[in-house]
């Protein structure tokens, strides 16, 4: 459960609020903070204050109107509105479905400070019809999660891109063996690790605190491995492809179902020689980058059998990575140049009728200096929904590239200066089911 405060009402719900100050680190605010939020001024909350006051109304400019649209729109008839007091008795009285629609709309990591106002908002995570109209709603937007363990206690911290603002969740809900992060898709995030000799995998969502581990697979070795969500038929696959260094001569590839919850045996991976073990999933199908034979190999999820096909990459390229788009867009992210003074990050996007690369994009110097002091120095690169993340080992730094918007910027805060930390993006969603 992720841990959250809001101001009481009443002297009691204030001293309760004061105790529970101690957990307020999973947002960064104090107990003596002010409602001022606005979700909590659309729901009808008010500071308690000994006598009644009037309090300042403050204009801002609305979302998505240009200045002449606001300026018609701050125009008053009779001078300015006087401010409107919402009665907390007739607000408490809202019906069933018209609560759970509002709340609904409200961020998921906002929820859990709302659970504190009452019984009924503390259960409100069980509700059916909340999960209802929570599924119905535009996602939250794309946040990143960065996984890590300090003293083997799991660690975690989601970074929310639209409210600019880090969350941390706890996470000692998972097993110990739970190690590494294999990705998140719609909602869920999949984890794998050894429990003693075995290998094993998991699932769970974040938000829910929610987890179940997977059935053995049929060949007890760690793979690589990618996970997938299909929303409208509310289930997932994981698929486990070569081994994790490389050995892909004698381990066919095994995919999870989570609607028969078993692992099923497909054809087996050519042998080649990869580049790298990251992988894209992009338009049901998984791509793999390959020295030898150079190309890229595909997995066609639906039919269950590979294919090579021979898009080469451009010359002196060092580092590469695929990223999956929206669309059916898949893009390579790589640095090219041989000598320091001359490198660059440079995006490809595959044409997929030509089979051949095409650059769309370069990283600006300044950012390719910040980002990387050293042309030894490792980065990391992962995508989603046309959105590109940059982050670098040593300087504990991301940077976050919009492929539609052609935009750099760089992701505020410090939870990704942690050394041995995973990352990937992630969709908080209270709907998501690990069944």
């Amino acid at each position: 459960m992720v841990v959250g405060l809001r101001d009481g009402f009443d002297s009691n719900s204030r001293s309760r609020t004061q105790n529970e100050g101690r957990l307020l680190s999973y947002f960064g605010q104090t107990s003596g903070s002010r409602n001022t939020s606005p979700v909590n001024r659309a729901l009808g909350f008010r500071n308690p204050s000994p006598t009644p006051c009037r309090q300042k109304v403050i204009k801002t400019k609305p979302r998505g109107l240009d200045d002449e649209m606001v300026a018609t729109f701050a125009k008053a008839p009779h001078g300015p509105h006087p401010d409107v007091y919402m009665e907390d008795n007739i607000w408490a009285m809202l019906p069933e479905d018209l609560l759970n629609e509002i709340l609904a709309r409200v961020p998921p990591f906002m929820i859990f400070r709302l659970r504190s106002v009452c019984k009924r908002w503390n259960s409100i995570l069980q509700d059916d019809g909340f999960l209802k109209f929570h599924s119905q709603v535009p996602s939250h937007g794309p946040c990143l999660i960065t996984f890590w363990k300090n003293s083997q206690v799991p660690q975690c911290s989601v970074f929310s891109l639209p409210l600019k603002q880090w969350y941390k969740i706890p996470f000692t809900f998972l097993p110990q063996w739970a190690f590494w992060l294999v990705g998140s898709s719609g909602g869920l995030v999949c984890f794998s690790g050894l429990d003693g000799l075995t290998f094993r995998t998991l699932v769970c969502n974040p938000l829910t605190q929610s987890w179940r581990a997977l059935p053995s697979m049929h060949y007890n070795q760690h793979r690589q491995m990618i996970m997938v969500v299909d929303r409208k038929k509310r289930s997932f696959k994981v698929i486990a492809a070569s081994d994790i260094y490389g050995d892909n001569k004698s381990l066919p590839t095994e995919v999870y179902d989570s609607k028969r919850d078993s692992w099923s045996l497909h054809q087996t991976m050519p042998t080649v020689n990869l580049c790298s073990s990251k992988m894209a999933f992009c338009d049901s199908k998984l791509y793999l980058e390959t020295i030898s034979p150079l190309g890229l190999m595909i997995y066609h999820l639906d039919a269950g059998y590979w294919e090579h096909i021979p898009a080469k990459f451009p010359r002196s390229l060092l580092d590469g990575y695929l990223i999956a788009g929206t669309q059916k867009r898949l893009f390579l992210v790589g640095r090219i140049g041989l000598y320091s003074n001359l490198q660059s990050i440079r995006i490809w996007e595959l044409d997929h009728a030509k089979v051949f690369w095409i650059e769309i994009s370069r990283m600006p110097p300044r950012y390719f200096r910040a980002l990387l002091r050293l042309s030894a120095e490792r980065f990391e690169c992962f995508g989603q929904d046309n959105l590109i993340c940059f982050t670098s080992w040593n300087q504990g730094k991301g940077l976050l590239f919009d492929v539609d918007k052609k935009v750099w910027s760089w992701i505020a805060g410090c939870a990704l200066q942690t050394y041995n930390s995973q990352v990937c993006f992630y969709e908080p969603r209270f709907d998501a089911s690990i069944y």
